[in-house]
This record gives structure tokens, sequence and C-alpha cells, in this order.
């Protein structure tokens, strides 16, 4: 006797997964994100607003999120997953759907940098940190961005490293680095001296000369623990430089598959958003009736399920892209791009629809609003994206 496979239903994703783009994925895949959504549903989403407020990560919650085993989902090197940047771009953007400073905390560790180990490091030191990463024994960070220099980073980086014997010496600043004050391992982008060229360092904590500052009073990702760096006659063993990083183009590399994540984190962000909202107006009545059932209602709410849709299939196609290797900067900028504006369009719809109510943290949908805010920026500002397409499609670049 033969049994029929079980069929995928689309009951079974997310209202807000309108045309069942997780039937995409293969079923150890789906069975992966299902997993991950009802973690974040029943440990995070009930601790996430007090952890919010007070501007505190909630740490007791990595053992859990270890368990998971999505830290650097897409890259195949030592003791990672393995399984692909489209499953690895949902995760994303499922963790961002209930929290985005959870999908911060993940990008930046599992993303950046154990991407930039993945990516630029030598066999060596894949060996050497990378199962430890993925197991999230040891955490990462990624020291790039510097007080003076944002947007302008790939022309002018501050951060120096001096050749001294067997090992280096690093001096700067760096500004906006999240998990900092806490990770294992921080990858710290600076410029030789002797050649002028950016190269990565791998910095490992308690080092001594490196010190940090935790940022206080944002107003978006609270959660997550952006911290200044400071570097002062930092000795980094010549073990510890990334061997395949022999300028900002390695830099580049890795960025451009960390924006799509990026892309995904801003999807997730209005998903999480217009969710809030939908409950919200089956639940809300006015007039003697609920508010689900008001023509302009409706009317934003499908303008909110348009953007988050449109966004999940560019960022489908730009993930496959990348899967076959065949993903260039100007595809992960465009996503980057769209993604973004369409999820502060839509988080601002979902506010509106809630009223006075959008500004509760009770409500979800005021963290969601100003969340929005720093995906927004980082990664490449919607200008830099911009310029970076708009060079792709006339061959002509507009940068300063």
């Amino acid at each position: 006797m033969t049994h029929e496979p079980e069929v995928a239903d689309l009951d079974d994703s997310p209202f807000s997964d309108f045309l069942g783009f997780e039937l995409l994925l293969e079923e150890q895949d789906r069975e992966l994100l299902s997993r991950v959504r009802a973690f974040m549903t029943r440990e995070v989403e009930p601790v996430i607003n007090e952890h919010w407020t007070r501007g505190e990560f909630p740490h007791q919650l990595v053992p859990q999120i270890a368990e998971l085993g999505i830290a650097g989902l897409a890259y195949d090197g030592p003791g990672c997953p393995g399984r692909g940047a489209l499953v690895d771009g949902m995760v994303a953007m499922e963790l961002s759907r209930t929290d985005p400073s959870i999908g911060t905390f993940m990008g930046v560790h599992g993303g950046l940098a154990m991407g930039s180990i993945q990516l630029c490091g030598s066999e060596e030191q894949r060996e050497r940190w990378l199962p430890a990463m993925a197991r999230m024994e040891l955490i990462g960070a990624f020291a790039l961005t510097e007080p003076d220099v944002g947007s302008a980073i790939s022309m002018g980086l501050a951060t120096t490293a001096r050749r001294d014997g067997d090992g280096w010496v690093l001096n700067g600043e760096k500004k906006w680095i999240g998990n900092a004050s806490f990770a294992d391992l921080v990858i710290v982008w600076a410029r030789d001296e002797d050649d002028g060229e950016v190269k990565g360092f791998v910095v490992e904590k308690g080092t001594e000369g490196m010190h940090f500052d935790v940022q206080q009073d944002k107003i978006a990702l609270r959660v997550v623990q952006n911290a200044e760096i400071h570097l002062r006659d930092v000795h980094v063993p010549e073990t510890n430089r990334l061997q395949g990083a022999s300028s900002f183009a390695s830099t580049s590399e890795v960025l451009r598959v960390t924006r799509m994540g990026v892309a995904w984190q801003a999807v997730g962000c209005a998903r999480g958003a217009y969710e809030h909202a939908v409950r919200y107006t089956k639940a809300r009545e006015q007039f003697g009736r609920s508010i689900a059932s008001f023509q302009l209602v409706q009317d934003l709410l499908v303008k909110m399920l348009s953007n988050v849709t449109a966004g999940t299939a560019m960022n489908v196609r730009a993930s496959q892209l990348q899967d076959a290797g065949l993903l260039r900067d100007e595809h992960a900028s465009l996503c980057k791009v769209h993604s973004t504006v369409r999820m502060r369009e839509t988080v601002g719809w979902a506010r509106e629809v809630l009223g006075g109510n959008g500004i509760l943290l009770e409500h979800h949908v005021g963290r969601f609003v100003a969340d929005a805010e720093a995906i927004y920026s980082y990664e490449g500002t919607r200008e830099i994206n911009t310029l970076i397409v708009g060079r792709a499609i006339t061959g002509e670049s507009a940068f300063v």
C-alpha cells in the first residue's frame, strides 16, 4: 500500500503570506520556519515590549535561539547549516515579523560577522571560529561604521591598522556596532597604513585597548545593544587578520549578501505591523460594528498587504539569484530600497488604523513604527542604494 505525500496548504502559512511564498521551500525548511515562528510567538512576543522599554537585550533567550540552528543559515562553511539564501531570508523575515531587534541581532551575528569569516577568512579561520559561532557559543559583531563616516565609508575609513612584527596595531573609533558590548568576536575593518587598503581583523573579547560605550536613548531597535568602540593600540596577531580581505571590495562582498538580509527584515517588520493591525480591526468596535467592516479601513489593509506581498516577491527572486551565484550589488540594493520604503509606508498605515492606540506598546504596532526607522537607514541609506541601482541602469555614476 502506498501513501500519497503530504501536500502543503496555503492555510499552513501566516495570513500575511497571501500568495503562499513559503510553499517554495522544501518541507524541512518549512518545518524550520514553523519552529522559528512558534518560538518567537511563545517566548519573544510576551516579553519584548518590556525589554524594548528598558533598552535591554534578552540574553536569557540566546540558548533557545541557538537550539533553532539558524545562525549562519545560508553558509556552507564548517559547522554551518548550509540551507541557502532563500530559507535564510525567510527566517530573517520571520524573526522581524515578531521583533525587528531580534532579527537585527541575528543579522549581525549570523550574517555580518559569520559572513565576514566565511567569505573573507582562510580555511583555518573558518574551522577555528564558524562551528562555535553556528552553535552560538561565540557571538559576533561587525565594526565598520565610524562616528564621522557613514555612507562615505568606502572612501574614508579613519580606523588604521599598522603592521608590527608578527601582528597588527589598530587605532580608531567605531559607532553603531550592534552586539559589540557583549560579543566574543568583533570583526574590525581598518585601513592599512602601508598600502591604504581596507583589511579585516577578528578582535577577541577582552583584548587590551578595546573599550565600549553602549549607546543610549535610541528611539528605534532599543533592544539591540549598539556601542561605540574605542581602539587604542589594540594588538591583533596576523593569524586573526582575515586572509581573504585585501580591499574594500571584500567588505562589499559581505555587505551585498547581508543587504538582502536587511531587505527581508524590512518585509518582516511590515508583516508584523500589518498582522497586528488586522487583528485589531476585527476586535475594535465603533458605531456598533467592528472597524474591519469599514471601507476606508479595508482600503488601508489591502494597501499594506500589497506592499508586503510585493516586497516578499522581489526578495524571493533576488535570494534565488543569490543561491545561484548570480546576485549583483544592484539586485540587493533594489530590494533594500523597495522593501524599506514600503515598510515605512506600511507601518505608518498600521499605526493609522489603530488610531491613538497605535502609539501604545501594548498593541505592538508602535514598536514596529519606531524600529522601522533604523532598518530604513542601516546597510546603506535609500539614497546610496538608489545610486547603486541608478549606476547599473545608466552606466553612469552619480556618486559625488
